[in-house]
């Protein structure tokens, strides 16, 4: 009889950052016991542990504590560095890596459009701009969030001061589990995924006369239509 197949590396990976150390003992007790391969084990312990709710649940949960207790430490750090700085008169360290963001819908729900900034050391500097689909502002929004998100990632960047001007999306990213909005449930677990690759990075809101650039690339994504197209010329008067 051929052996389970293993777990791929990546999903190993999720499961081992998921598991709490009595569920590591437990599951290297059970692939002794039966020889079945570690990740295995540690697979059938933890989808035991999960019970009725499912592995994923599982793993989406405690993803979003590791990210709620990271996020904790991160603003009791830099209130302790704010305090010493009010204290000492020495600058409280900032991030050397920034970014913006800002999404428009064209009407809304209708065309959107993505825009964002990422900014570091040595004049780095990254302006996204791109159609994104149809969509309401919102979900326009966290796109544009995603889209800086991952181009922090993928350049390795080690933590990043985020900056947008819709309340929604950045209450939303920083509601609990129980109080986000169901129809932004999606983006946001890919929000406070990549977040959780950017430990001690924050967002906050910013008003939108602080984030023109972000919101210029947005509005550049998806240019407005001619003036002579009567329904267009009348969506964008009721939008302004």
């Amino acid at each position: 009889m051929s052996s389970p197949p293993s777990c791929p590396p990546a999903d190993h990976a999720a499961l081992l950052a998921a598991a709490f150390k009595g569920e590591l003992a437990t599951s290297r007790k059970l692939a002794a016991r039966t020889g079945m391969p570690e990740a295995d084990a540690l697979r059938a312990t933890l989808s035991l542990r999960a019970g009725a709710a499912g592995l994923d649940w599982l793993l989406a949960a405690r993803a979003a504590e590791r990210l709620r207790s990271e996020h904790g430490a991160a603003a009791r750090r830099a209130h302790a560095e704010a305090a010493l700085s009010r204290r000492t008169g020495v600058p409280a360290p900032v991030h050397a890596w920034r970014a913006w963001f800002d999404g428009s819908a064209r009407p809304n729900p209708g065309r959107c459009g993505i825009g964002a900034v990422l900014e570091g050391p040595d004049g780095v500097r990254l302006e996204l701009s791109r159609d994104a689909g149809h969509g309401n502002s919102s979900e326009a929004e966290y796109l544009a969030l995603i889209a800086v998100l991952e181009a922090a990632v993928e350049r390795g960047v080690p933590a990043v001061a985020i900056h947008g001007d819709s309340q929604v999306v950045v209450d939303d990213v920083h509601a609990p589990d129980s109080a986000s909005a169901p129809a932004l449930r999606a983006y946001r677990a890919r929000v406070r995924a990549l977040l959780a690759r950017l430990p001690g990075s924050t967002l906050r809101w910013i008003p939108r006369h602080k984030n023109l650039q972000a919101d210029a690339l947005s509005q550049r994504a998806v240019p407005l239509p001619p003036l002579d197209d009567p329904y267009e010329a009348d969506q964008r008067r009721t939008e302004d």
